[in-house]
């Protein structure tokens, strides 16, 4: 799992199960919020068979992404 901290915001890299396999995703919260955190699916054309290889690609894709907006949006 991957971290990236913004100014409000924290994101890690995350999978979404699903049938056959699994997708990959950046989850979001706020720092030092109590909520669960947001999961945004990431190549939803992709299905990834092991949740490691989902995970990795949602950490190379991690790297690519620039903010976190108030709403908990991702901004590329």
């Amino acid at each position: 799992m991957a971290r990236k901290a913004f100014e409000t915001f924290e994101a890690v890299s995350a999978v979404v199960p699903r049938d056959g396999g699994y997708h990959a995703a950046i989850a979001t919260k706020a720092i030092g919020s109590s909520g669960a955190p947001r999961f945004h699916k990431l190549l939803e054309e992709q299905t990834f068979k092991t949740a490691h290889e989902a995970d990795e690609a949602a950490a190379k894709e991690l790297t690519r992404l620039r903010d976190v907006s108030e709403d908990g949006d991702l901004i590329w």
